[in-house]
């Protein structure tokens, strides 16, 4: 959907935020009350919080956070540039407890990578996740 999409959503209304993970048959969620993403001009910093459900809470430690890519370097982390070392875009602080655009990795007991899909409430962070998956909705 991408971030200026993204903004654009959560600017008109308030949203809630469900995360859905998989891993070797463990099917996990992770629902938030509030979800927002701000704009580009402020490098699309995240803002969320109220957490249920039974992943573990892995996005707050993200809260307020800038969106950092490659070429962007807008984490927490003072020596590190963690977009570059985990291969993919997010709302790294340093680094991360969730890293849901991190390399899709095939998991076998022994093909194992800090690069992965990861969510620290799911597996330890040397596992990639089969399967991640966010929802929004507008709250009612």
């Amino acid at each position: 959907i991408g971030n200026r999409n993204l903004h654009l959503l959560t600017s008109k209304q308030p949203y809630e935020l469900r995360v859905d993970l998989g891993y070797q048959n463990e099917s996990r969620f992770a629902k938030y009350s509030t979800f927002f993403v701000g704009s580009e001009d402020d490098k699309f910093p995240l803002a969320i919080g109220g957490y249920s459900g039974t992943a573990g809470n892995s996005m707050t430690y993200h809260n307020v956070m800038k969106f950092s890519t490659r070429d962007s370097d807008n984490d927490a982390h003072s020596t590190a540039e963690c977009a570059k070392s985990y291969k993919g875009g997010w709302w790294y602080n340093k680094c991360h407890h969730s890293n849901l655009n991190g390399l899709y990795l095939q998991v076998n007991g022994t093909f194992r990578g800090y690069h992965g899909i990861h969510w620290n409430g799911m597996k330890s962070l040397s596992y990639s996740l089969e399967f991640s998956e966010m929802k929004m909705r507008p709250l009612v």
